[in-house]
């Protein structure tokens, strides 16, 4: 999307990675920023410590995105990164089941529509006023991330090769406090009782969308069009219905099923 560096991602393959890393992989539009708010809050027992002044992507940035030029090897220990990578493109040691992986995945209905209105919202992405056509593209992976089918399927497929917890952002907006639990026993984070209820409270995504920091709001004008839209946006469960013909849900439903499965 015109901040990828070439030299940068391939690079990554040999990125030495800690027993304490985290990361959190998705597709685009399928809760990224949401989990990144949740993690950073359970990384900070509930509290801001002293982070209450630093953007999202500062607190936890992207590994292929590195826009800021930030030197990943000074970064505090347990680093946290987020990643759009497919499975095959990240580093050798997470392959080796060193490091641990978040993955969230949504119901591509919804990662459609959202994806759609933030290809208006982010410049650097080609905006594609129909949304019939967007649809098409996205069915055939001709958007950023390629193939929703294939990152889902690449990540599932290979889910030995990673120290990995599967999330799913329905079940997150279904009971919040059962994700901020999972994502807890799976780092070894042991919060009390008020602290994950502060953890909570904080990252519903009603309180995420008020904080300008969470919601990548400061993001330069050559980057984003403020006046289209914004990273978090409507957040519901089920959106698609309200934006897709049935003929176009039919359309959608066939592809799946006409893929040859992964190997």
């Amino acid at each position: 999307p015109g901040v990828y560096f070439v030299e940068h991602v391939a690079s990554l393959e040999n990125f030495e990675i800690k027993d304490s890393d985290i990361f959190i992989a998705t597709y685009p539009k399928s809760g990224t920023v949401w989990t990144q708010n949740i993690l950073s809050l359970i990384l900070h027992e509930g509290h801001r410590n002293g982070t209450e002044d630093m953007e999202l992507m500062d607190r936890i940035p992207w590994l292929e995105y590195n826009i800021k030029n930030i030197d990943f090897t000074s970064l505090p220990v347990p680093r946290a990164f987020a990643t759009h990578l497919p499975y095959y493109l990240l580093p050798r040691d997470l392959r080796n089941k060193k490091g641990r992986i978040i993955y969230v995945t949504r119901n591509p209905k919804d990662v459609l529509v959202s994806y759609y209105h933030f290809s208006k919202f982010i410049i650097t992405l080609e905006e594609v006023p129909d949304f019939n056509i967007f649809m098409e593209r996205f069915l055939a992976g001709k958007v950023l991330a390629s193939s929703w089918f294939d990152h889902v399927a690449g990540w599932y497929g290979h889910v030995e090769d990673f120290n990995i917890l599967f999330l799913t952002y329905e079940d997150m907006k279904k009971d919040l406090r059962s994700a901020v639990l999972k994502i807890c026993n799976f780092l070894g984070k042991k919060l009390s009782e008020e602290e994950i209820e502060s953890v909570v409270r904080q990252a519903t995504f009603e309180n995420m969308k008020k904080d300008p920091r969470a919601n990548y709001e400061n993001l330069p004008d050559d980057i984003a069009a403020k006046n289209k839209g914004r990273f978090l946006r409507k957040g519901t469960v089920g959106d698609w219905k309200n934006m897709m013909t049935v003929a176009q849900s039919e359309r959608f439903d066939e592809v799946p099923a006409r893929r040859a499965p992964l190997k």
